[in-house]
């Protein structure tokens, strides 16, 4: 019997293993804040004082940042805001400067996280034991944001869609004793065009700011706020409960071992004259494109 004898390693990979040993070592822990401790550039690790790279992932690419992750502790925060204390949503995006969505995205996976946590603590086998280890690792290896410690805020909150027909330049003329609002402005681009107003995401947040450029206490001013945005939600949730409820009571569920047939009554109309309406059942799959049917017109014929 005989052995292949090993392959001699390469140049570039005795540096790199030699690397391993040496230098790369400082980058094997985060740093103490809890910050990602990520690559230098080699001619910065040996200066005795190098400059910190906390957003720079990748030290030869200098315009990718890497952005901050809201932390377990800044989660934990906003589960509590809306869970325990029972704050609105549109009031927590705007505490924490934190978009909506996301407000709402923590909130879910948190109440995932917490079910299951209970499941496992109480031998029900009803979840999914959690990974926490495998959180801590990725949290390691990438930038956090305490919201409680942050003085800038997290990220934008009421960012609004800017529509393609407001892009044009417009001479309205007006006259100078006439008040012209956003509103005025909205509707000289279109009757469909929204004013900024009605765009934004947390719009009750124009009210509090009113409230306090004309005087009103911050305290009040924050209540009256947290009310009315509670007050919108909570509409919010019965306009959308009762759509769901009359789009269900339009289907008519059979159920047997294996399926559920569902039966709902369709408009024929829908499909338009050609069959080939958006609101029709079933039109990207029973009738064919045109595109390669003769003498049919293939470009656009307006814009």
């Amino acid at each position: 019997f005989s052995t292949t004898a090993p392959l001699e390693l390469t140049k570039p990979q005795r540096y790199f293993r030699k690397w391993l040993k040496t230098r790369a070592l400082q980058y094997r822990d985060p740093k103490e804040d809890g910050q990602p401790n990520y690559l230098l550039h080699p001619g910065l690790e040996r200066l005795p004082d190098p400059h910190p790279n906390t957003d720079h992932p990748f030290p030869n690419n200098r315009e990718f940042k890497s952005q901050p992750v809201l932390s377990e502790e800044a989660r934990e925060t906003i589960w509590n805001s809306v869970m325990i204390e029972g704050l609105p949503l549109k009031a927590v995006s705007a505490r924490f400067s934190v978009d909506m969505r996301r407000v709402a995205a923590v909130v879910r996976m948190k109440e995932i996280e917490k079910r299951w946590e209970k499941s496992v603590s109480s031998h029900v086998d009803i979840g999914t034991p959690t990974a926490k280890t495998y959180a801590k690792a990725v949290m390691a290896m990438l930038p956090k944001a305490n919201l409680a410690d942050t003085e800038e805020p997290f990220e934008p909150i009421n960012d609004i869609h800017i529509s393609s027909h407001t892009q044009q330049q417009l001479f309205v003329p007006t006259p100078e004793s006439r008040h012209f609002t956003r509103r005025d402005a909205a509707k000289a681009f279109g009757d469909h065009i929204l004013p900024v107003d009605e765009k934004l995401r947390i719009p009750e947040l124009l009210g509090f700011e009113e409230d306090i450029a004309a005087g009103v206490n911050p305290v009040e001013a924050r209540g009256k706020f947290i009310k009315k945005a509670a007050m919108n939600e909570k509409k919010l949730a019965e306009r959308t409960g009762m759509e769901r409820r009359l789009k269900e009571d339009k289907i008519t569920r059979v159920s047997n071992e294996r399926f559920e047939f569902r039966i709902e009554n369709i408009n024929v109309d829908w499909s338009g004259a050609h069959g080939r309406g958006r609101g029709g059942i079933g039109w990207r799959y029973g009738a064919p494109h045109n595109d390669r049917r003769a003498g049919v017109v293939k470009i656009p014929t307006k814009v």
